[in-house]
């Protein structure tokens, strides 16, 4: 697995290739079953989820940190371009903080699927290189998912 981050200073963009068919990618990243089993950081787990994927359908989740503390997230889904793009609202249910925007692409590559995540604004660059290492954990967490389970989430 290959992967690159771009850091502008107050946006955040990953891309990785996946080892899989990008429709599968798609649907592990929009079903509901597949996000609670691997959405959140290396060794968090997801304590609560639910999810309207449809364009103005709203999500929101709870992760829990291996000690405990649970951090709740939620936001809207702007833009479903199945099974090339989603673009959605996001936002930590935590004083101060602000709506950023997160547009998710996957595109047929040799050997399987280029994800590019990007994500903005942040308000600083601690905040965006925090969110760096976590989303870059979510998607490793994801590429796992997948090819442990590529016939059974088929």
């Amino acid at each position: 697995m290959n992967a690159s981050s771009l850091k502008e200073e107050n946006a955040l963009t990953i891309t990785r290739v996946v080892n899989a068919p990008r429709d599968l990618v798609f649907k592990v990243w929009t079903t509901q079953e597949h996000l609670s089993r691997w959405w959140g950081p290396k060794d968090f787990t997801v304590a609560a989820m639910t999810t309207d994927f449809r364009r103005g359908g709203a999500w929101r989740c709870c992760i829990r940190a291996p000690e405990g503390q649970d951090y709740w997230a939620h936001g809207i889904y702007r833009e479903i371009e199945q099974p090339n793009r989603i673009v959605f609202s996001f936002a930590w249910e935590e004083e101060g903080a602000i709506d950023t925007l997160i547009t998710v692409t996957f595109e047929d590559v040799s050997g399987g699927t280029a994800l590019t995540f990007h994500q903005t604004p942040f308000t600083s660059v601690e905040s965006r290189d925090s969110h760096a290492e976590g989303w870059s954990e979510c998607i490793d967490r994801l590429a796992d998912y997948v090819a442990a389970r590529k016939e059974e989430v088929q």
